[in-house]
C-alpha cells in the first residue's frame, strides 16, 4: 500500500464520510462496552459495508486476501474510524483474533473456508476461552472434546463470552488428553455455534445489558479437520491469538477513550465544575495519563522495543485499565449529586461509562495475574501455582 500516509488519512476520511450516511448515519457514536445492544442488525450490515469497501483485514497479508497495509496505515485506520464516531465494531473477534490465527497455524483449507467470511463482514465469532474456575488461569480449562467418527464431540462451560449470540462461530479452547493437566493435551477447536448442542444464556451487567454471556457445550460437533494446529498443541495456538489480541486496534481504543474524556471536559466547563481546582487537578491528569496509554501501545507495536519476554500486554493492561475505571470515577464527580440519578430510560453515556469501567481491572487477565506474569516473566521470580504459563 502506499506510504503517502497523508493521502491514505484523506481516503479514510473520505470513504467514511461518504458510508455513514443514510441509514447507517444511525451508527455514528454507537455501540462499545455496556452499548452492544445498540443497533445489532445495522452494525451487522455495516460489517459487510466495511468488507465491500476492503477495509477488513486492512493489515492482513495480502497473499491471504488482505491488504498488506503497514503498521502506521493501520493506526491512521482506527483513529479515523475512531474520530469519525464510527460504530463498534460487531466483527473485532473475527477481523482482530480468529483470521490472524487462523492465517498464522491454520491449514489451506482452513484459510480457504474461514478468511473470506471475516473479510467479508459475513461470518462473526466469538471467543470460548474463560471457563468458571479458569478464566484468568487460562491453563485450567476443563472443557473436553473427543474425536469420533463423525468429528470433534465438545462438552462443557465457557464464561464471559462477548457477543456469543450473535456469532456464527466459536474458537474453542479445549482438553482433547483426559490424562492431561494444565497447558499440556489442549486444542484449538473452531465450532459452529448454531447447532442443537449449544447453549447461550446472557449475563446481565450492571449497565442492564448483556453483552457477555454463559456457552454451554452439550455433545456439541464440530469437523475433525476444524482444529487449528495438530491435537494437542492448543495452547501454543491459543498464546498466539492473545498475542494478536493486544495489536493495533488498541490505537483506536484510546481514540475513543479521548472523545469519552471530551465528554467529561465539556460537562465539566459547560456546569462549572472545571473551576474546582480538585476537579481541575483530575482532569488534567487524566489527559496525562492518555498520552502516556498512546505512547506506551505505540512503543508495542514497534517490534525492535518488544522484549522477548512478552510482558508488553500486561503492562499496558496495567496502565489503561485502572486509568479507564479513574475516568469513570471522574465524569460521576463532574455531574454531582444528580450522578446517581437515571433519568428517562436508560444510562446516560457518563453513567454508563462509570458501571462498566468498574469491570475493566477484572477483564481480559485480572490486574493481579498482569502482576504476576511481569513478575514471573520480566523478573524471573518464583511463579504462583495458579497463574498462567
Amino acid at each position: 500500500m502506499s506510504t503517502d500516509l497523508g493521502a491514505f488519512r484523506e481516503q479514510v476520511r473520505t470513504w467514511l464520510a461518504e458510508h455513514l450516511v443514510g441509514e447507517f448515519a444511525a451508527l455514528v457514536g454507537s455501540g462499545g462496552p455496556g452499548r452492544e445492544h445498540e443497533h445489532v442488525e445495522l452494525r451487522i450490515a455495516w460489517e459487510r459495508e466495511l468488507g465491500r469497501g476492503g477495509w477488513i483485514g486492512l493489515g492482513w497479508p495480502v497473499e491471504v486476501g488482505g491488504r498488506g497495509a503497514t503498521v502506521e496505515e493501520q493506526v491512521v485506520f482506527h483513529e479515523e474510524y475512531a474520530r469519525a464516531g464510527a460504530p463498534a465494531r460487531i466483527g473485532h473477534m473475527g477481523e482482530q483474533l480468529a483470521g490472524p490465527t487462523i492465517a498464522t497455524f491454520g491449514t489451506q483449507e482452513q484459510k480457504d473456508r474461514f478468511l473470506p467470511g471475516i473479510l467479508a463482514g459475513t461470518e462473526l465469532w466469538c471467543q470460548g476461552y474463560s471457563e468458571p474456575g479458569a478464566g484468568s488461569d487460562l491453563a485450567g480449562v476443563r472443557t473436553r472434546a473427543v474425536l469420533r467418527e463423525d468429528g470433534w464431540h465438545v462438552d462443557g462451560q465457557k464464561v464471559w463470552t462477548s457477543l456469543a449470540h450473535l456469532a456464527d462461530w466459536c474458537f474453542v479452547l479445549t482438553r482433547t488428553d483426559p490424562a492431561s493437566t494444565r497447558h499440556k493435551g489442549l486444542s484449538y477447536l473452531l465450532v459452529p455455534m448454531d447447532q442443537p448442542g449449544i447453549d447461550v444464556r446472557p449475563i446481565v451487567q450492571l449497565t442492564g445489558t448483556s453483552e457477555f454471556n454463559e456457552v454451554f457445550f452439550d455433545d456439541a460437533v464440530t469437523a475433525a479437520g476444524n482444529v487449528v494446529g495438530e491435537p494437542g498443541e492448543g495452547w501454543r495456538v491459543a498464546m498466539g491469538t492473545l498475542a494478536f489480541e493486544r495489536g493495533v486496534s488498541t490505537l483506536g481504543q484510546q481514540v475513543g477513550f479521548e472523545h469519552e474524556l471530551d465528554g467529561v471536559l465539556q460537562l465539566a466547563r459547560t456546569n462549572g465544575a472545571v473551576n474546582d481546582p480538585l476537579v481541575a487537578d483530575r482532569l488534567v491528569e487524566a489527559w496525562a495519563g492518555l498520552q502516556v496509554l498512546r505512547h506506551t501501545a505505540l512503543r508495542t507495536l514497534d517490534n525492535d522495543a518488544a522484549s522477548s519476554t512478552g510482558v508488553e500486554a500486561s503492562v499496558s493492561k496495567l496502565l489503561w485499565a485502572p486509568w479507564h475505571q479513574a475516568l469513570g470515577e471522574l465524569a460521576m464527580t463532574v455531574q454531582g449529586r444528580g450522578s446517581t440519578l437515571v433519568e428517562g430510560e436508560g444510562l446516560s453515556p457518563l453513567q454508563n461509562l462509570f458501571l462498566f469501567t468498574r469491570s475493566d481491572t477484572i477483564y481480559g487477565g485480572s490486574n493481579e495475574i498482569q502482576r504476576n506474569i511481569i513478575a514471573e516473566r520480566r523478573w524471573g521470580l518464583p511463579r504462583d501455582t495458579w497463574s498462567p504459563r
